[in-house]
């Protein structure tokens, strides 16, 4: 158990049977009656946000998350494969639980999966990763009515928007925060 006031950003609690990470904590000491720290906690199962005040002197449950370090190996439908690195048991995933980061994976790909008590949370994947671009079409020389941007296509089937000086056969750095174009690789 942990008490409010010793709150610190990206600690993991447990509310009302629910895990959430504390993204930002806020004590608040009005001139009239008890303190108070406002939170704004993310759902560790679901992934949405909440704004939750604790009055001051409350203690909450602390959640220990466990991070595996993991290996993407390969995919049947809709699930997805992965060892750990240390003991070589492989864990499966649905889609559902990987969401959107499943247009990031690539086979061999090392990354690290979340666990709370034997149960699989998601995975983080690296701010950043290098992809090839399996497809984009060449660019027209002094074609900049618009934006000097073209389609990509990259090796996870992802299509992206790139800068008309990009390749096929290129690789390309990738923000997987927002899923856009970095720089080259």
């Amino acid at each position: 158990m942990i008490n409010v006031n010793d709150f610190k950003t990206g600690m993991t609690i447990k509310v009302d049977g629910n895990l959430y990470t504390i993204i930002e904590f806020q004590h608040v000491k009005p001139g009239k009656g008890a303190a108070f720290v406002r939170t704004k906690l993310k759902n560790l199962r679901t992934g949405s946000t909440i704004e939750y005040t604790f009055n001051s002197g409350v203690k909450c449950e602390t959640a220990r998350i466990e991070r595996k370090p993991m290996q993407y190996l390969y995919n049947t439908g809709d699930d997805y494969t992965f060892m750990n690195m240390e003991d070589y048991s492989q864990v499966d995933l649905d889609k559902k639980v990987i969401g959107d980061d499943v247009k990031f994976l690539k086979e061999n790909q090392d990354l690290d999966i979340t666990f709370y008590e034997g149960e699989v949370l998601g995975l983080q994947l690296p701010d950043k990763i290098e992809l090839e671009i399996t497809h984009t079409e060449p660019a027209v020389k002094g074609n900049t009515s618009q934006s000097a941007t073209k389609d990509a296509t990259l090796e996870t089937g992802y299509e992206i928007r790139v800068p008309l000086f990009i390749n096929e056969g290129e690789k390309i750095i990738v923000s997987t925060k927002d899923g856009k174009y970095v720089s080259r690789a």
